[in-house]
């Protein structure tokens, strides 16, 4: 028997008129949270990655950037390009949805090498450095991914596929046919349990002193747990499958990213 849910409204409330959406709340909760959790994990003055307030909200600046230019993008290329090769402006309204895990990590990779590129922190190299400050956000991330997989679960967006299971979800008003809730599964697996591995891994183990290997290993657990969540997402409608045997363009594109994942960390073991 399926699990019966009212509808909640995507919008929170609004300010003098202006809705505000769950959507961007999240997004806002998750740029504050992973602030204060970045500041913590550099808060040891030793820290080769220590950075002045001035500097930290640089870096806060390109990496919101990074997420928004690159989540953006990335859904454009990657997941409805003639859509918005016929409609270029609506490149620009992304409140009406359309945002790339997968584009939005390189651009956060791209604004953290540019930051290491424009401020000269320590000694070491930019790579160096910019590794360095993508292992403490990889600690950091998962918390917004969960917060935006929730997200999507209240806008009853990016549903799974329809099933017999107890777990199957109707939404009160909405189809009868009961449905994975894939968020609910995404936002566990990519957002808590990843967030868990990845504080381990930052405060029990020795890899933090090895530049880039969190941030490998990041790439190769989000890429498993990805992959593992698409078998009940249910496909995005204008691409469908991208083969016969049910491959999605999300397993595609994490299966790319397990490969960098498992490339990094090995040059990062090897100091290369």
């Amino acid at each position: 028997m399926a699990i019966v849910l009212n509808p909640i409204d995507p919008v929170a409330f609004s300010v003098f008129g202006l809705p505000i959406r769950w959507y961007a709340l999240a997004y806002i909760a998750g740029f504050i949270i992973g602030f204060y959790l970045f500041r913590y994990l550099t808060r040891n003055k030793n820290d080769e990655i220590c950075l002045s307030k001035k500097q930290m909200d640089d870096f806060v600046t390109f990496i919101v950037l990074g997420v928004i230019i690159g989540g953006r993008l990335g859904y454009v290329l990657f997941y409805n390009l003639p859509f918005f090769i016929e409609n270029p402006l609506e490149i620009f309204v992304i409140w009406h949805g359309g945002m790339s895990f997968h584009g939005g990590l390189l651009g956060v990779i791209i604004a953290t090498f540019l930051f290491a590129w424009k401020n000269k922190f320590s000694d070491k190299s930019v790579p160096r450095n910019a590794f360095r400050m993508l292992d403490v956000l990889s600690v950091v991330a998962p918390i917004g991914i969960g917060l935006g997989r929730i997200a999507n679960f209240i806008n009853m967006e990016v549903m799974g596929r329809i099933t017999n299971s107890p777990l199957g979800v109707v939404f009160v008003g909405g189809p009868e046919y009961p449905r994975h809730p894939s968020p609910l599964y995404e936002a566990t697996l990519e957002g808590l349990v990843l967030f868990i591995i990845m504080w381990l891994l930052y405060t029990k183990t020795k890899l933090r002193k090895t530049p880039g290997a969190i941030s490998g290993l990041l790439c190769v657990f989000y890429a498993i747990f990805r992959i593992f969540c698409e078998q009940f997402r249910q496909p995005d409608a204008q691409i469908g499958f991208l083969t016969s045997w049910g491959l999605t363009m999300g397993q595609m594109l994490s299966g790319i990213m397990f490969v960098v994942g498992i490339v990094i960390f090995t040059c990062a073991i090897r100091k290369e």
